[in-house]
């Protein structure tokens, strides 16, 4: 058995284009949008600006897993993913390109607010947080 030429073979996703395994960058840059976001949810919603204490500290944090969750399940993408055109699909829909079922992104958007899970991939660019939800993110378009 040989290896994979590019990320994704092994799925059976294309080389390039859309369906294809989403760049590092792109889901780096839609993650900080993410980010951005609940950051200016939670000081809506009363966390003070600059130093961050107590319960406060933990508010974007609850954002984000409740976006990711709700999203993901709903949509197969969340604002920042949207807005850079990628999506996450099931492993196991790739032909219908499904979004994984809620408990799959439940255990995903939890995992990916531990944060050390999603910057360990493996040879089809996909962080412990997709492996172990059974996802892999691509391109939409």
């Amino acid at each position: 058995m040989s290896a994979p030429t590019y990320q994704g073979q092994s799925l059976g996703l294309p080389p390039a284009g859309g369906g294809s395994v989403a760049p590092l960058l792109r889901r780096t840059a839609a993650f900080c949008v993410d980010w951005a976001l609940c950051l200016l949810i939670a000081v809506g919603l009363g966390m003070p600006w600059g130093e961050v204490e107590g319960a406060y500290a933990f508010l974007p944090l609850g954002i984000l897993l409740a976006m990711n969750v709700l999203l993901v399940t709903t949509l197969g993408t969340t604002i920042g993913h949207r807005l850079l055109g990628i999506r996450v699909v099931s492993v196991d829909a790739l032909e219908q390109a499904a979004p994984p079922p809620p408990l799959r992104s439940v255990a995903r958007a939890a995992l990916i607010v531990l944060f050390v899970p999603a910057i360990i991939m493996d040879a089809d660019g996909r962080g412990l947080h997709d492996k172990a939800a059974r996802t892999v993110v691509v391109r939409a378009r």
